[in-house]
């Protein structure tokens, strides 16, 4: 089913706006948002709409799961498929403005939220590292995302299902250009690799914790901002030598040049020239077919500081590293608010500017 036949199978189904009814004597209200189907509606319930009705609109999204989370960082954190529906449904908010947010550069307020849909989305994990499971033919067009987690694995690892994995995402990119594909670290890699690009180890040398990321001119235009802090977690990378052509590459630390890139459609121009001022962001996110950040949006200050602790602990952070990730483990971290707002945006979330 496409985005527009989900969408206007919700049409008329959303009870939103400022609800009223008597619950134990006493008038309660609040603000609901919910498909009338699931309201529960029963006869003490006196209700009347003072809101607009709202369309929903429904982004379905595929989790390609690389790795697994363990220890204290599974216990306290969940493993990738609840890290990712967190940071989905954050960042999400925040695009929608269901919650404060202290960036304005990235997306003006929405002023007028009658005029807009509720977004939402649905996640479907596949295991592609022990089931080697994927969207079927039959599935996969139903989809509008699909995003690679991390792992631990190493992504130029001559295995299967590291190789079953790079061909599945090149096949995709080149055969389903409507299906947006975003990489996160191990998937930034995998992407790279499968385009001609290569992942090597980086001399030993980690990034972990918020690292402040240089954007180029394009960055710049696409996340709104000068420079990003984003959380990261590896010692692996893809050489700004040994970048897949193709790819744009629109982030870079001294560490690790390539720590970001994008592929626009193939109808459209590969980059966009960066003194035009014609094209809309939204009009660029349209544009942009795949996404791929070295780090990790989707990390937060406990699930960065359990691994550090494990690994360290288990001698594979040195204790320089670790004591250093401590110190900036505050540090502001742009993962929701700037780089969470564009993935959606990529993945053709739209608000109306105010």
């Amino acid at each position: 089913m496409s985005r527009n036949e989900r969408n206007n199978a919700h049409e008329g189904t959303t009870v939103s706006g400022y609800v009223s009814w008597i619950s134990g004597g006493r008038r309660r209200d609040f603000q609901a948002r919910t498909q009338a189907d699931n309201f529960p509606w029963d006869k003490s319930f006196q209700l009347r709409l003072i809101g607009p009705v709202l369309p929903i609109a429904t982004i379905a999204l595929a989790l390609l799961v690389c790795g697994k989370t363990t220890g204290k960082t599974l216990t306290e954190n969940g493993d990738y498929i609840d890290i990712y529906q967190r940071f989905l449904q954050a960042s999400l908010a925040a695009v929608q403005g269901d919650k404060p947010s202290s960036v304005t550069n990235v997306e003006k307020p929405n002023h007028d939220p009658s005029s807009q849909p509720i977004w939402q989305f649905s996640l479907d994990p596949y295991d592609v590292v022990r089931k080697q499971e994927y969207p079927t033919k039959e599935k996969i067009d139903d989809y509008d995302g699909i995003i690679l987690t991390g792992s631990a694995a190493s992504a130029y690892e001559n295995v299967e299902w590291v190789n079953k994995l790079v061909a599945f995402v090149k096949d995709l990119v080149e055969n389903r250009s409507h299906i947006k594909v975003i990489g996160i670290c191990f998937g930034h890699q995998i992407i790279a690799r499968a385009f001609g690009g290569e992942c090597v180890p980086n001399g030993g040398r980690w990034e972990i914790g918020p690292t402040p990321l240089a954007l180029t001119d394009l960055g710049q235009r696409i996340f709104g901002v000068e420079s990003l802090n984003i959380q990261a977690m590896h010692r692996d990378h893809v050489p700004l030598d040994r970048s897949p052509p193709g790819f744009d590459i629109i982030a870079a630390t001294e560490v690790s040049p390539n720590q970001a890139m994008v592929r626009f459609k193939r109808s459209t121009s590969q980059a966009l020239d960066s003194e035009s001022t014609a094209e809309t962001r939204q009009e660029l996110f349209g544009r942009i077919h795949v996404l791929t950040m070295q780090g990790h949006p989707e990390f937060t200050e406990p699930i960065v500081s359990s691994i550090v602790e494990a690994r360290s602990e288990a001698g594979v952070i040195d204790a320089e590293a670790a004591e250093d990730c401590v110190r900036r483990r505050f540090w502001r971290n742009d993962g929701v608010d700037v780089i969470g707002r564009v993935l959606w945006g990529v993945l053709g979330v739209q608000r109306s500017e105010g």
